[in-house]
């Protein structure tokens, strides 16, 4: 008999076929975050889970699950959503979808730094209301971006390829990490090291990704917007914790800055009324691994990790902790 598992919400059909090849699968039939009750529900009795980021997995989804759960296997690279501790005193593996949507975040990133600065959004909707009379010399003047400074916040994967995509534009790299990277690094993206309140003060765009931790929620707030040039733009496809999103909407009320293009929320779903309410202000629904290319390999990732535990009483190979085998 196939070991059970509760997916959270329907994955990309190349990934479904994989889990439903190999296991029993039960899985969310809304297209909508699951509430608490229907969560603690549906994990009840599953060998294995596959939740998103917007599953929180506590102690108390563990024990509704039951003593015959082995692994949560997360459709995210991020893992904020789980209490590893509580995984942990269980001996439950707990995984994730490392190094698979770099590129494409990355990808997105850009493509908001592009949007903010050369206001493509409110640009589109004029168009598309009938307003467009012909061309005319200040009509939706924006910033250019080549050759300007770009400020990379967390200098990972991603960060690392924001430096790549920025070379294309002839821009200068600053970046601000823990601990600079190694120097071949750094020459290959021509990037250079500054410490954080350099980068506010010299960077033309900010782009975030920094992951979410206590030391890095709101990264972002009122007294960094102050040191930030009043042309400069914020642009965050990390988490929404990193900035708070009350200092940035004043600021950008105050003209402290030039605008933010976000695509994550301090209080996801919901949205600060102010920044809808801007037009120099970007908003995307997260939607920074949503190409189908990308969310496939996520869940083939998963998948991946719960036939390593189910199927094969094997160490899954992206496991987050690790000291349970010891």
């Amino acid at each position: 008999m196939k070991p059970a598992i509760f997916v959270t919400r329907r994955l990309p059909e190349g990934a479904m076929r994989v889990l439903e090849e190999n296991f029993n699968v039960t899985c969310n039939p809304h297209d909508r975050v699951l509430s608490r009750e229907e969560l603690l529900a549906g994990a009840k009795g599953a060998d294995g889970l596959l939740p998103l980021l917007t599953d929180r997995i506590d102690g108390e989804v563990l024990e509704a699950a039951g003593p015959q759960l082995k692994i949560v296997a997360n459709y995210a690279v991020g893992f904020n959503n789980f209490d590893l501790a509580a995984g942990t005193a269980r001996k439950i593996p707990m995984t994730n979808t490392p190094g698979v949507l770099t590129d494409t975040t990355a990808d997105l990133a850009m493509a908001l730094l592009l949007a903010v600065a050369r206001r493509v959004v409110p640009a589109d909707v004029y168009a598309r209301a009938g307003k467009y009379q012909g061309w005319a010399p200040l009509l939706f003047v924006g910033s250019d971006v080549h050759h300007k400074t770009l400020g990379i916040m967390g200098f990972g994967r991603i960060g690392y390829a924001m430096a790549r995509r920025a070379a294309g534009f002839d821009m200068r790299v600053l970046y601000t990490d823990a601990q600079p990277a190694k120097p071949e690094i750094e020459r290959e993206v021509n990037a250079k090291f500054v410490d954080k309140d350099t980068l506010l003060k010299e960077a033309d765009f900010i782009t975030l990704h920094v992951p979410l931790t206590p030391e890095t929620r709101h990264y972002l707030k009122a007294r960094d917007f102050a040191l930030m040039k009043p042309e400069a733009y914020v642009i965050n496809t990390a988490r929404g914790e990193v900035i708070n999103e009350q200092d940035l909407a004043d600021a950008l009320k105050a003209g402290q800055i030039g605008g933010a293009a976000l695509d994550v929320f301090e209080h996801e779903p919901k949205i600060h009324p102010d920044l809808l309410g801007m037009e120099n202000v970007v908003v995307l629904p997260h939607i920074a691994s949503a190409s189908i290319e990308t969310r496939t390999k996520m869940g083939l990732i998963s998948a991946e990790n719960l036939i390593a535990v189910l199927l094969r009483g094997q160490r899954p190979p992206n496991l987050l902790n690790p000291e349970i085998y010891g």
